[in-house]
């Protein structure tokens, strides 16, 4: 008994040094520089293609724009979307453009925490400091709304927060965008979207067991989505056999109307009527020439 007793307690001890150890483990430095001055007008075009207000506006709920609280139920508990509202004390009026920058394309928040990866910020890694600065100039003209964010519901032990550690460790990849040279402007452009802001891989991607992307089968196709979703594989081999071409699949982001006359439900309604609906007709040709031809690159 008094060896078991010992044992205890010297495994308790191992686990609190190691939790310390992780919590003082340092995430990642915060982001530094100039950036340039911000263009309102593409930083909301931005922000609709990179789905802000789809995520962070609960609609249904009568929510005012970007004051979150949109709630997302997963297999790992319920995320709710923070305030990104102007406002000092529950949103982020009081943030600089090196915090947003930081959050953005790091998912570490002024206080140093991680964000989960509910929050894609893994996509946003390939946002440019132009792009940073017009998202950043779009967002300081939305009105304030004073709405505490909610605090995240997980189970455990996706409820220790600095276990987020290891997972950047184990699994983040926030490298720049990097563009094909043997691809059309298009096509790029293309890659650009879908794998940066639009970050279709974050519902067309399977994950494995702790949330990560499964980049061996990158869209194709995904369960388990919040609230019992599912999202169908977009490979380029997929959308050629089931009739898509570069005018429909524009089409079908632009209205949400499919080839045979159905609509799109569920998320991607969301995805369409909040984002894809405001792209510009080059944007949604890039979209469609980038899918359409992407595994025949690869």
């Amino acid at each position: 008994m008094r060896r078991l007793t010992v044992l205890l307690i010297l495994a308790l001890a191992f686990a609190g040094a190691g939790m310390a150890a992780l919590t003082a483990w340092p995430v990642g430095p915060a982001e530094r520089g100039v950036f340039p001055e911000g263009d309102v007008a593409r930083g909301a075009y931005l922000a609709r293609m990179s789905g802000c207000i789809a995520c962070h506006t609960a609609t249904e709920q009568g929510g005012k724009p970007l004051a979150g609280g949109l709630a997302l139920r997963t297999d790992f508990g319920t995320f709710y979307s923070p305030n990104l509202t102007t406002d000092k004390e529950t949103g982020i009026g009081s943030w600089t453009v090196e915090e947003f920058a930081t959050a953005v394309r790091k998912g570490i928040s002024p206080s140093g925490d991680s964000y989960y990866p509910a929050f894609p910020y893994p996509f946003y890694s390939k946002l440019s400091d132009r792009d940073i600065a017009d998202l950043w100039a779009a967002f300081k003209t939305v009105p304030p709304v004073s709405q505490p964010s909610k605090p995240q519901e997980m189970t455990f032990p996706y409820n220790i927060r600095a276990g987020l550690k290891l997972w950047r460790a184990a699994f983040l990849d926030t490298s720049p965008f990097s563009p094909d040279d043997e691809k059309g402007r298009a096509w790029n452009r293309g890659k650009f979207i879908v794998e940066g802001p639009a970050h279709c891989g974050a519902c067309h991607t399977p994950r494995n067991f702790a949330g990560a992307r499964q980049a061996e089968l990158e869209l194709h196709g995904a369960d388990g989505l919040p609230d019992g979703g599912k999202a169908p594989p977009i490979t380029s081999v997929e959308l050629a056999e089931k009739g898509w071409t570069i005018n429909n699949l524009k089409y079908a982001l632009r209205t949400g109307v499919l080839p045979d006359g159905d609509a799109f439900g569920g998320a991607m309604g969301e995805v369409v009527r909040d984002g894809t609906s405001f792209l510009s007709d080059d944007d949604l040709t890039a979209i469609a020439t980038y899918l359409l031809d992407r595994d025949q690159s690869r």
